[in-house]
């Protein structure tokens, strides 16, 4: 993921997808500042076996709805930055969403909402609320959500296991869990169907592997002996 190819108005970097494509031998997901049909066409002939859409499917649901039907659900990623909602929260611009946007109507936040999407990297307030922002897009052609709390990425203190429970309770496609991992522990945690666990499919994790702090295949050695069905890390 790019994460501010949408916020710096770049496109992702077709070269570096074609040779991560190259290299690995799992299912490779591919997103920021992906825009239109064309763009996941490029990335998928790149290499990419799913391409993630953020910003531009808010603002513009109809792309991703186009993309979707031309390529299919399975292929379709829906990433959602959410923020809780809270009495300091900024109002959103109300000319970022076209006036006939649904996020300025059902989709809109209300007395009931606990978290909003952002967007340009999780700078931007839409008013829209996330629970019913991932149900739409599953609508519009979502296979699969990948959820952010924007809240605790970074701080290694684990997942937002309500937000991501909330979102997993409301979508009938898998949802993967992000931002705030910081030990195997987190991650079991959010995709435990236990008492309080996240419910989710899969967990997403970055700084506890880039800094080596953890191994993959130790991380799944964890998991798995918290009970979680997991498959073994290559030797």
């Amino acid at each position: 993921l790019d994460i501010t190819a949408s916020s710096d108005g770049r496109d992702t970097m077709i070269d570096v997808v074609k040779r991560v494509s190259e290299q690995v031998f799992i299912p490779l997901t591919v997103g920021g500042g992906v825009r239109s049909a064309a763009d996941v066409r490029r990335l998928l002939q790149a290499g990419a076996d799913k391409v993630a859409m953020n910003t531009a499917a808010v603002l513009d649901p109809a792309a991703f709805a186009e993309a979707a039907k031309a390529f299919g659900n399975q292929c379709m990623v829906i990433a959602i930055d959410a923020r809780r909602v809270g009495p300091d929260s900024p109002a959103a611009d109300p000319s970022l969403l076209a006036d006939d946007h649904p996020g300025k109507r059902e989709l809109a936040l209300g007395p009931s909402s606990q978290w909003e999407v952002y967007v340009h990297g999780g700078r931007t307030p839409t008013g829209i609320d996330a629970v019913k922002w991932a149900e739409y897009a599953v609508g519009l052609g979502a296979g699969e959500v990948l959820l952010t709390s924007m809240d605790r990425d970074g701080h290694l203190d684990g997942y937002d296991l309500e937000l991501t429970r909330a979102v997993a309770d409301a979508v009938p496609v898998p949802v993967i869990a992000s931002g705030g991992a910081g030990n195997p522990s987190h991650m079991a945690e959010a995709v435990s169907d236990g008492p309080g666990g996240g419910r989710a499919d899969a967990a997403l994790a970055a700084s506890i592997f880039h800094y080596g702090e953890f191994t993959v295949a130790e991380t799944k050695r964890q998991m798995a002996a918290a009970g979680l069905p997991i498959r073994e890390a290559a030797s």
